[in-house]
């Protein structure tokens, strides 16, 4: 069923808005995954916080174009069946919720992602940017490595109390 004029001015206007607010959209293949999968993938990427479309490439070009972002961004490698993956507050989590999927489904295949300023990158680099962690667990990581002296030092300190306190129960009951 063809899709009114309206209805694509709509989709241009979501696409563009969500490009706009997007750190990282992921743009993958996904030819052979029926819908079910897809589905299942709609429920993971919504609880991290992402959003995945499936849009005609040709209202994607058409909304990167009104954007004074992506208007002069290399737009040759949308072709075939794309999902895209947008995200407004994580860059890498498009790339992980995907990354994921793709270990269960090795028909979704990356095939590109677009920068928050408009930058192509590669499937291969987005492959990079799925292994790295998340904005949280490098914050929880940073915060671990500055409270490693204090707790050293606690423990060290708690350890030559409790030997004096065992040295001083062995004096009192002798």
């Amino acid at each position: 069923m063809a899709i009114t004029r309206d209805k694509k001015n709509t989709l241009v206007a979501e696409l563009s808005d969500a490009l706009d607010s997007s750190k990282m959209t992921v743009f993958a293949q996904y030819q052979g995954i029926n819908v079910a999968d897809i589905q299942e993938l709609r429920r993971a990427a919504r609880a991290a916080g992402v959003t995945i479309t499936i849009v005609k490439n040709r209202l994607v070009r058409v909304a990167m174009a009104s954007s004074d972002t992506y208007k002069n961004t290399d737009t040759s490698g949308l072709t075939g069946q794309l999902l895209y993956a947008f995200s407004d507050t994580d860059e890498v989590a498009p790339a992980q919720v995907l990354n994921t999927f793709a270990k269960t489904q090795p028909a979704l295949v990356f095939a590109g992602a677009f920068s928050g300023d408009g930058t192509l990158l590669t499937a291969d680099e987005v492959k990079a940017l799925a292994g790295l962690p998340s904005k949280n667990q490098l914050i929880a990581e940073v915060v671990a490595q500055l409270l490693s002296p204090v707790h050293d030092i606690t423990n060290a300190l708690s350890g030559n109390l409790h030997a004096l306190l065992d040295g001083v129960s062995a004096k009192a009951t002798n």
